[in-house]
C-alpha cells in the first residue's frame, strides 16, 4: 500500500515536468520547424567528435561511452537557448508582455500587473523586491506620465524606499521584453528581506487592475507564480 503511494506520488512530481518539457517543445517548434533536425544534429556532431578523440588516443569504445552524455547535455543547452527566443517571440508585442516575464521571475520580486492602465492600453506594472519599488511601463511615450503618477503614489505608501522606473520597448533608454529580467536582477540590492516584506504588505493598500496575462511557456528556469 504505501510502496503503491510512493509510485503515485513520483508519478504526480515527474508528469509537470515532462508537460512543461513538451509545451516549450511545441512553442519553439511552432517557431522554429528546424529544430528537432538541430538537435540531432547537435547531438550527433558532438558525439562524432568525442568518437574521433577516442579513435585518436586508442579507447574508441570507452570515450564514445564517456562522451554521450556530454553530447546529450549539448543538444540540451542548445535547446534551452532556442526555447527562450522562442518563447520570448510568442509573447513579445502582445498586450501585458512585461507583466508576464517580470511575474515568471523564481524570486525575490513580487510583481503586480497594471496597477494603472490607459484607454490606449498603456500600463504601468509594480515589481518590489530587495533593489526596492521597480515600476515598468509598457505603451507609448504617454506613459511616462503614468509612471510619475505611480512614484508618486508609491512614495506616498512607502516613503524613503527607492523606486526605480523602466520602460519597455527597443528605442534607446528603454529596456527590450527580452533583457527586462536580467535588467531587474543587476539592480542592486537597497532593502533587506524584512524592510522588502514591510513594503510589499504596505503597497497591498494600493492594489493592481485584473488583466490577461499572454499564454505560453517561457523559458527554462522561469516560472509563472
Amino acid at each position: 500500500m504505501f510502496k503503491r503511494n510512493k509510485k503515485n506520488k513520483e508519478a504526480s512530481v515527474k508528469t509537470p515536468r515532462f508537460q512543461t518539457f513538451r509545451d516549450a517543445y511545441s512553442v519553439t517548434k511552432g517557431a522554429k520547424p528546424w529544430i528537432g533536425l538541430a538537435l540531432i544534429a547537435v547531438f550527433l556532431a558532438v558525439w562524432a567528435i568525442g568518437i574521433g578523440i577516442g579513435i585518436a588516443v586508442g579507447h574508441p569504445i570507452y570515450v564514445a561511452f564517456v562522451s554521450l552524455p556530454v553530447a546529450l547535455l549539448a543538444a540540451m543547452f542548445f535547446f534551452t537557448r532556442q526555447a527562450s527566443t522562442a518563447a520570448y517571440s510568442s509573447i513579445e508585442g502582445q498586450l501585458g508582455a512585461g507583466a508576464s516575464v517580470l511575474m515568471a521571475i523564481r524570486k525575490g520580486w513580487t510583481t503586480t500587473p497594471a496597477v494603472a492602465v490607459a484607454r490606449n492600453q498603456d500600463m504601468v506594472h509594480r515589481s518590489v523586491g530587495r533593489a526596492g519599488i521597480v515600476l515598468v511601463g509598457e505603451g507609448s511615450q504617454g506613459v511616462k506620465q503614468m509612471l510619475a503618477d505611480e512614484r508618486r503614489k508609491s512614495e506616498r505608501f512607502a516613503p524613503g524606499v527607492p523606486i526605480t522606473e523602466v520602460m519597455v520597448g527597443d528605442l534607446q533608454g528603454q529596456v527590450s521584453i527580452r533583457k527586462l529580467q536580467k535588467h531587474l536582477s543587476k539592480l542592486p540590492k537597497k532593502l533587506s528581506a524584512h524592510q522588502m516584506r514591510e513594503v510589499r504588505a504596505r503597497l497591498k493598500a494600493v492594489g493592481g487592475m485584473s488583466m490577461p496575462i499572454p499564454k505560453g511557456p517561457l523559458p527554462k528556469g522561469v516560472r509563472i507564480r
